[in-house]
C-alpha cells in the first residue's frame, strides 16, 4: 500500500500536460499563466504628477519667490506643456505629465489664485521632485513583470494590460466529468425512500472543482451495475481530459469500479493509501491519457482525497509552480492510533505571536460530511507517530488552496 508521499508523487508522475490557449483578459482570472509578461513602456511611461496643484520651479521657489503667474492647464491626457517663465506655473491634475521646466508640485490645497497669479501659504515648505512619481522608477521598459506558472489574480489582470495585451496566454481548462456510483443515492428536489440516502458528493466535487477555477465539468449519477457501468464510462471517456469517480471502488459486492476500469483500457497505476479516510482510492490513466481518480465513497474520505490529490494534480496539468508547504501549531493534544497518515479537519485562527493555530474538528466518522462545515481545512498527522502535543507543528491543507 502506498504512502501518501507516494501516491502524490505517482500521480504527478503520470499527470499528462494541459495545452495552452491565448484567452482575452476578461476569461484570464484564476487561470495559470503560461507565457511570460514584458513591460510594454517605462512605468510610469513619463514623470507623473502625484497631487493636484501647480507646477513650478523649484530653484525658484527655493530662490525665495512664492507668488507664480498661471501659464496654462494641464489635466491628465493631456500633452506635455512647458513653462515659459522661471516665475511662472502651470495648473496641473493628478496623473497628468510634468511639465517641462518644473521639477516640484505644490499642492492646491496651499495655493490661493488671485487675478491668474498663484500665491503659496505663508510657511509652506516643499522640495524637489515633490509629488512627481520619476519615469520609470517602477520599472523599465522590456522588463520581466510576470513569469509563467501562476494563477492570474486581478492584480495581474492590471499589470498585463498595462503591458499592452489584451489577450494572454493560459492553460486550456481541463474537461472533467464527475460520477456518483450507488443504487442508495437520491438527488436532491425527489421523493426518497427511508432506506435510501441523498447524493451530495457529485455536487461537492463540481463546486469544489469550480472554486479552484476548473469550471468545464459536468456530473452524471449511474447506479452500481457492470453493464451501465461500462457503457457509460466508456462514453464519459471519450470526453474528457480527467474523470473523477465517488463510490464503488472498496471491497463490497458492489464496487465495481476498478473491473470496469480495467475493462475499458485505464491501466491502474495504484490502489489504496496507507491513509484515513480515504484509504481504499484509486488512480490510473487511461488509454488516451485521460486522468481517471477513482475515490472511495464516503462523503469526508471523497473531499479530502479531492482536495488532497485531484486539485494538486490538475494545478501541476496546468504548468502551476508549487508552493511552500503551509504548516499550523495544534491546539490541543491530538491522538492517532492507526498506523495510517491521518487527515484530521481543523478550524483555523492567528495567536498572539502570529501563529496559525489549528483547532481539531473531528468528524464521527467519514460518513460525517456535515462536521466539516465551518472548517478550513485539514492537517496531516505524519503516519509514524500515534501522540501529537498542543503546539506541534504540522502540515495545514487549507480546503481553498492558496494563490
Amino acid at each position: 500500500m502506498l504512502t501518501t508521499v507516494a501516491a502524490t508523487e505517482a500521480i504527478a508522475r503520470s499527470m499528462p500536460n494541459l495545452d495552452a490557449e491565448a484567452v482575452p483578459l476578461d476569461q484570464a482570472v484564476g487561470r495559470v499563466l503560461r507565457q511570460t509578461v514584458r513591460s510594454e513602456r517605462d512605468q510610469p511611461p513619463f514623470d507623473r504628477v502625484t497631487m493636484d496643484g501647480i507646477a513650478v520651479s523649484f530653484d525658484s521657489f527655493d530662490g525665495g519667490n512664492r507668488s507664480f503667474a498661471i501659464e496654462g492647464t494641464q489635466h491628465a491626457g493631456d500633452p506635455v506643456q512647458t513653462l515659459t517663465g522661471a516665475d511662472g506655473c502651470i495648473e496641473i491634475m493628478t496623473g497628468g505629465v510634468l511639465p517641462r521646466g518644473t521639477d516640484c508640485v505644490i499642492p492646491v490645497e496651499r495655493v490661493t489664485v488671485i487675478d491668474g497669479v498663484a500665491a503659496v501659504e505663508s510657511g509652506y515648505e516643499t522640495s524637489r521632485n515633490q509629488f512627481v512619481h520619476p519615469q520609470g522608477s517602477d520599472h523599465l521598459r522590456d522588463c520581466d513583470i510576470l513569469q509563467p506558472g501562476a494563477p492570474i489574480s486581478p492584480m495581474d489582470i492590471a499589470i498585463i494590460a498595462s503591458c499592452g495585451l489584451d489577450r494572454v496566454l493560459v492553460s486550456r481548462q481541463p474537461i472533467v466529468r464527475v460520477v456518483s456510483t450507488g443504487n442508495e443515492l437520491v438527488p436532491p428536489g425527489l421523493a426518497i425512500e427511508p432506506h435510501q440516502i441523498r447524493l451530495s458528493n457529485g455536487p461537492a466535487l463540481v463546486a469544489m472543482l469550480a472554486q479552484h477555477g476548473f469550471v468545464d465539468s459536468e456530473h452524471a449519477h449511474l447506479i452500481d451495475e457492470p453493464g451501465v457501468l461500462e457503457v457509460r464510462i466508456a462514453g464519459l471517456l471519450r470526453e474528457c481530459n480527467v474523470l473523477i469517480l465517488s463510490g464503488g471502488v472498496s471491497m463490497g459486492k458492489a464496487d465495481f469500479v476498478p473491473q470496469v476500469l480495467e475493462k475499458l483500457g485505464v491501466k491502474m497505476v495504484f490502489h489504496k493509501i496507507s491513509q484515513r479516510p480515504g484509504k481504499p482510492m484509486w488512480f490510473g490513466i487511461g488509454p488516451d491519457k485521460q486522468a481517471v481518480f477513482a475515490l472511495p465513497g464516503n462523503p469526508v474520505s471523497t473531499l479530502v482525497c479531492c482536495r488532497h490529490y485531484v486539485l494538486p494534480a490538475l494545478w501541476l496539468a496546468s504548468g502551476r509552480q508549487q508552493t511552500p508547504q503551509e504548516t499550523a501549531t495544534l491546539a490541543e493534544d491530538v491522538l492517532f492510533d492507526p498506523d495510517l497518515t491521518g487527515f484530521l479537519p481543523v478550524r483555523i485562527s492567528v495567536d498572539d505571536s502570529g501563529m496559525i493555530v489549528a483547532k481539531p474538528a473531528p468528524t464521527n466518522t467519514s460518513g460525517d460530511f456535515a462536521a466539516l462545515s465551518g472548517t478550513d481545512g485539514y492537517v496531516e498527522l505524519e503516519k509514524e507517530r500515534n501522540e501529537f502535543k498542543a503546539g506541534s507543528a504540522v502540515p495545514l491543507h487549507r480546503w481553498l488552496m492558496r494563490y
